[in-house]
């Protein structure tokens, strides 16, 4: 059964089609709604992207991708049960076909929370003066709402609610605007979850799969089990280096790779790497998108940390950045994603509110095209079903009904500055207390994590002459740390193809713990690679930042 049409869209004047066109804007968001139809507050309501975006006059088409599906991919059909829940808002209909139970046994009457009032942000701001909303069993039928407790808590569509789709799809085409028309929005569970999806729509065992050198391990260990290799792209400090990725591609012989084909799935995270903290740079973004051009790949963008960009790194005593001073500023302030240089539709975007509302809420996105959504959701279908209903009615409460669009970047700001102030407290901290002679790093522009890379060819018993192995090393110098009271992540856990690289680096965080914490932990990492690599202090020298300056032992000892 063809899924129901999108509302039409009234014809357009030049003007207004040329507002289509360019970004679309706060008000752009409330001129549209009002012209639109009612959003349907029905049960499992169908939802599409499309009856929320704009139409893309004169913009081109997207790619078909049948050639990279796999053939579990091609085989998956629309369920049964969720194409006849579309029928459930015909007036009239009495349903006697779904096993949608009754919420007169849901026993929820409302939920109340307490959010933060814009732009007071802060926890204790709004324990003191924070807004209480609420949301009622049968606020839809009442009127007082579109979307209740009657609607989120039961069965739903695998594209997610309507109210949260369109709210998501909005936010889109504000910050990313599609340069393709037919690209939509689905709703998901998280990004792993979306990844998962992704692999088994695109690749079969024994495939290839492109990323960075040092990559997410838990990417690494979902392909894993699949059959999907992993090759890793060299890297500098803008993230992964398409010249080498083309180098790779256009060299290829299957003979070399066990009989595999040339990679066509590429998977990065190009803000705030994880775990380098690496930022590609738009140069860099357009760089990696030619060569995609060039080799037919299709890219996984997974971009949890893409609002947690932040003001640039200036120095222990230099005045702060100040904040952008409009939501124009703020957007235009972002680097441009590549799903906002996709010409082709060769990008899925997978976005996520964990980083910036809660993980617990399990709720995220993807941008792609109509073509491959389809395809993800029919897999949603039978698997993930639907984000949580709970997650999606408070979502929609809070960045919906409460801050609107214009809140929630005025929330986004303030998080900019929130990882402003905690990156540049452990950048400061390594300045103070990690010896430059072993350890260095660049400050990250973006993200939750802090990069060290340590030069253990200075380890004493390199120095000695003894043959010891990076992993032997890396163990010990972690240890240390462990023993000194301070945990870090070993760089080899993330290695993309498993070997042991030729650098040592250890992974640090300064999203969760307090900023005092993060210093005494740094200094405590510092004091572990004195031991390790038998530094000893020269308490009488200290630099402009605090530091205290430190020489070789020549025996290995403090």
């Amino acid at each position: 059964m063809p899924p129901p049409s999108a509302f039409d869209v009234e014809a357009a004047t030049d003007t207004q089609a040329a507002t289509f066109i360019n970004r679309l804007s706060l008000n752009g968001v409330s001129a549209r709604r009002r012209k639109a139809p009612p959003v349907s507050t029905g049960l499992a309501t169908y939802a599409s992207s499309d009856m929320f975006k704009s139409p893309g006059y004169g913009k081109p088409k997207a790619k078909r991708w049948d050639h990279i599906l796999t053939e579990e991919a091609h085989a998956r059909e629309m369920s049964s049960l969720k194409a006849a829940s579309q029928l459930l808002k015909t007036p009239g209909l009495i349903s006697l076909g779904g096993g949608l139970p009754s919420s007169t046994v849901f026993p929820f009457e409302h939920l109340q929370v307490k959010v933060p009032r814009p732009p007071h942000f802060s926890e204790i701001e709004t324990r003191d003066s924070g807004l209480l909303i609420q949301a009622g069993k049968h606020d839809a039928a009442e009127g007082k709402s579109i979307y209740d407790i009657h609607i989120a808590f039961n069965y739903g569509q695998a594209t997610g609610s309507v109210q949260l789709l369109r709210f998501v799809t909005e936010h889109t085409e504000i910050v990313h605007h599609p340069p393709y028309q037919d690209w939509q929005c689905t709703l998901n569970v998280g990004s792993t979850a979306a990844f998962e999806m992704a692999l088994r729509t695109f690749c079969a065992r024994g495939d290839y799969l492109m990323t960075e050198e040092y990559s997410f391990c838990t990417a690494l260990e979902t392909a894993s089990p699949l059959g999907v290799k992993c090759l890793g792209i060299k890297m500098d400090k803008d993230g992964l280096l398409p010249a080498h990725m083309d180098s790779l591609l256009s060299n290829w012989s299957p003979s070399g790779h066990g009989g595999a084909k040339k990679p066509f799935l590429l998977y990065t995270v190009p803000t705030g790497q994880n775990p380098t903290g690496a930022t590609q740079s738009v140069q860099r973004r357009r760089e990696i998108y030619a060569v995609a051009q060039k080799h037919d790949l299709y890219i996984l963008e997974d971009e949890p940390y893409y609002f947690l960009q932040m003001q640039p790194y200036t120095g222990a005593d230099a005045p702060d950045v100040p904040p952008p001073d409009s939501h124009d500023a703020f957007l235009d302030a972002l680097v441009p994603s590549l799903l906002s240089m996709d010409t082709d539709g060769r990008v899925m975007r997978m976005d996520s509110f964990s980083k910036v509302i809660a993980p617990g809420m399990r709720t995220g996105w993807i941008t792609a095209s109509a073509q491959i959504v389809e395809r993800i959701v029919r897999y949603a279908e039978v698997s993930t079903q639907m984000p949580s209903g709970v997650s999606q009615l408070m979502l929609f409460k809070l960045l919906d009904e409460t801050w609107g669009h214009s809140g929630y970047l005025d929330w986004l700001i303030w998080m900019r500055m929130e990882y402003t102030r905690k990156r540049d407290n452990i950048v400061v901290a390594c300045e103070r207390f990690l010896p430059r002679e072993v350890a260095s790093w660049v400050a990250p522009e973006a993200g939750m994590f802090h990069w060290i890379k340590v030069d253990w060819m200075k380890h004493p018993l390199i120095r000695q002459g003894k043959e010891v192995q990076l992993l032997e090393l890396e163990e010990k110098i972690w240890r240390a740390g462990v023993d000194s009271g301070v945990l870090t992540a070993k760089g080899s856990w993330f290695r993309a193809e498993g070997d042991t690289g030729e650098d040592m680096f250890f992974r640090t965080t300064f999203a969760a713990a307090g900023e005092k914490d993060v210093v005494e932990a740094v200094e405590r990492f510092g004091e572990g690679l004195r031991v390790e690599f038998g530094l000893r202090e020269e308490n009488a020298k200290v630099n402009g930042h605090g530091n205290k300056e430190t020489k070789m032992g020549t025996n290995g000892s403090a």
